[in-house]
């Protein structure tokens, strides 16, 4: 029997991964994803992948349906499950996400796996970092026992906690670009500009050009300069927000990489906040 298979942390580079490939607990997810044309992941992942990788499709597995929470409300616990078990991921199963998208979008996969407990890894560099061969076999995985967990009340927000941390002093982070945030352009959403006090630090801003996650010092540099409190209470958690609730996931992977504990994600972000016409909407710097 193999040794129980052990992740040196939130991230992993592909060295680590070619050595652990073929380690029985290990499900490689692709996690790639389109905005605006969702089937451009799945036609990519066909195309080539990490050998062994399992397809995990952001719309249909890592989401609810679309509405007045946002366009990537978080599925019922009982439907990550599901969608978990038909992947062949299971309990005891350690899992490594990837993307081609500097981990922006695999980093939701992480989040929602890691908050329930679940061993998981952002491949450092996504898919442009592994050096061998790419396999177009889609693997046949057996259905695995994923236990059902509710999603934890500490881990997550809503518009109106948020609209109260404001209030409160509380950091809450804005991870989209700053041209979204400015008001400058909404490609998407129903307004434009960001949640009034919000800070924005881009998810882009804690990766280089190949998308490798910053040194920690720099990474906590970045993140404390936004007032981020490793000792704080539960209620004094800062907050994460972006279009949808994808891309904030690396927010919060860069803030865990760099040591300054626990945040909270809103999960329906700008896109449940500015559908509201009763919540307050800011633009500019």
């Amino acid at each position: 029997m193999a040794p129980r298979l052990e992740l040196p942390g939130p991230i992993i580079d592909a060295v680590w991964l070619a050595e652990h490939l073929n380690h029985p607990e290990l499900v490689v997810a692709d996690v790639r994803w389109v905005l605006g044309a969702p089937e451009k992941g799945r036609a990519a992942y066909e195309s080539g992948h990490i050998p062994g990788a399992v397809f995990v499709d952001l719309d249909e597995d890592l989401a609810g349906s679309p509405g007045k929470r946002g366009r990537h409300p978080l599925p019922a616990s009982g439907a990550f499950a599901a969608a978990m078990s038909g992947r062949g991921i299971g309990d005891d199963n350690v899992v490594v996400a990837y993307d081609d998208a500097g981990g922006s979008v695999a980093a939701r996969l992480w989040w929602m796996l890691d908050v329930l407990g679940h061993r998981a890894a952002v491949l450092e560099g996504g898919i442009g970092s592994w050096t061998g061969e790419l396999d177009t076999y889609v693997p046949e995985r057996d259905a695995a026992v994923f236990s059902e967990k509710p999603w934890p009340a500490d881990a997550v927000a809503d518009a109106d906690t948020v609209a109260t941390a404001i209030e409160r002093g509380v950091p809450v982070i804005d991870a989209r670009a700053a041209a979204r945030f400015r008001g400058d352009e909404e490609p998407i959403d129903p307004r434009a500009g960001h949640i009034p006090g919000a800070i924005n630090l881009p998810w882009s801003g804690n990766v280089d050009d190949a998308g490798r996650l910053l040194p920690a010092g720099r990474l906590t540099d970045r993140f404390a300069a936004a007032g981020i409190d490793p000792a704080a209470g539960d209620e004094e958690r800062p907050i994460v927000y972006c279009g949808s609730g994808v891309t904030a996931c690396h927010d919060v992977l860069a803030i865990r990489a760099a040591g300054l504990g626990p945040v909270r994600l809103y999960v329906g972000s700008w896109s449940e906040w500015s559908s509201d016409a009763n919540r307050p909407v800011a633009t500019g710097e």
